[in-house]
Formats: structure tokens, sequence, C-alpha cells
């Protein structure tokens, strides 16, 4: 998923950016008015956010400015407005701009990985999840559902859980201890080392080509594993 930053302050930029980052997300950013809607309505062939982060004050222009010219756009674009004002006016100003969330500075930054998360949960529910092609498996989020050259593959929650962590997040590295988050909510405990190896034995058993050279789940040693493209 893709997140635009429109930010005109450097360190809250980077801080946001490694914060996103690592939880899998893409990070843009901009830093003016002009930038931001440039950004957020690329011409065809470029490459949109699936969700924009707004500051209302920046350096030059303002994020109701932004916000109302994406809105008027892309009105499925959900966008959150971050911003040292929590005051009522401007609350009640980015929300009847179609803004889907506000959240105050200073934040906790799990509240707003929590809040993103949330958003674009929302988004997707009301636009209708699309399928997803990953390698020879085409998946169906609305059903939760794996096919594979048409016959459908039996998945545990945890195994479809994890299978989404990789196909949401192809070519990149996932480490073990992001797994084991992901899986920690499903399972309702903790995922120890040896128990993490074995649900990713299982997972590349049901839906790899040759299980024993994988190549939608490959081991980085002494790091997780990559996921194929």
């Amino acid at each position: 998923m893709r997140i635009l930053l429109v930010e005109d302050d450097p360190l809250i930029v980077e801080g946001l950016s490694e914060l996103l980052s690592a939880e899998g997300y893409e990070v843009s950013a901009a830093d003016d008015q002009d930038g931001a809607i440039a950004a957020a309505l690329p011409p065809d062939g470029g490459t949109a956010p699936d969700l924009a982060l707004l500051d209302v004050t920046l350096c030059r222009g303002n994020g109701f400015a932004v916000c109302s010219a994406v809105k008027a756009a892309r009105p499925d674009l959900p966008v959150i407005f971050l911003t040292a004002s929590d005051d009522e006016v401007n609350t009640v100003t980015g929300l009847s701009l179609g803004a889907d969330d506000y959240v105050a500075k200073p934040f906790r930054p799990r509240e707003l990985v929590a809040r993103i998360a949330a958003v674009l949960r929302r988004s997707r529910a009301a636009t209708g999840p699309a399928r997803i092609a990953w390698g020879s498996l085409e998946i169906d989020p609305e059903r939760a559902a794996v096919s594979k050259a048409g016959r459908e593959i039996p998945l545990s929650a945890l195994e479809y859980r994890l299978l989404m962590l990789f196909a949401t997040n192809p070519g990149k590295l996932i480490t073990r201890e992001r797994i084991r988050q992901a899986l920690w909510d499903a399972a309702g405990a903790y995922v120890e080392e040896n128990t993490l190896s074995v649900y990713v034995k299982r997972l590349r058993a049901k839906i790899e080509d040759d299980p024993a050279h994988p190549a939608l789940i490959a081991t980085v040693r002494g790091l997780g594993y990559r996921a194929g493209e």
C-alpha cells in the first residue's frame, strides 16, 4: 500500500517515513500544496497513493486545499489530517471536506499506524476488495479463498493470514519478528521460533510448485523471508 505524506517539517517526514516503511508501506512525500496535489493525482500511467496523510499548515498552501482538490477528483482516496491543531473548527473543517480521520500532534506512533490501517480497511470494504494475483496463485480477499490452476487450496485462518502478509509485500523482506507479530493477533498467543518455521513449512507445502526449492517464500538466513514477485 502506498502512502502520500504531505508535511513540510523534514524531521517529521524522516521519522514517519521510517515508521511507515517498517510497517510495509511505500511512502512518498510532498511539502507544499501544488506538489501534494500533483503526487495524489498523477497523470495516466503514474502511481497513485492508496492514502494521504495531510498536515494542515504547509510551507506553501495548506492541507485543506489539498484535500478539497484531491477529493473532487478522487473521492475514494482515504485522507487523514495530521496536525498540531486539534481545535474543533479545524476538525470540523477537515471532516467536512471529506477527510476520513483527524490525528493531532503529538501522537503515539502505534496509534497512528492503527488509525491508518483502520481507514484503509474501511476504504477497501467500501470499494470491494480486488483479487490478488501472486505467482501462480489467485486470492479472493472477499471470500478469503485461494486457488491455484483453478483448484481451491484449503488454508487455516493462520495460514491465510501468513499468505496475505507475503502476497501483499511482493519482493520485500519480511522479518521473522514481523511475522510473529502478525500471527500473534490471530493465534492469541506469542508464536515461538520453532512454531513459526512449522507454519511456513506447511504453507509452502500447499502453495509452492516445489516446496524444497520455494519461489514464493524464500528464506533469507538470519533475517526472515522474502516474498516472491
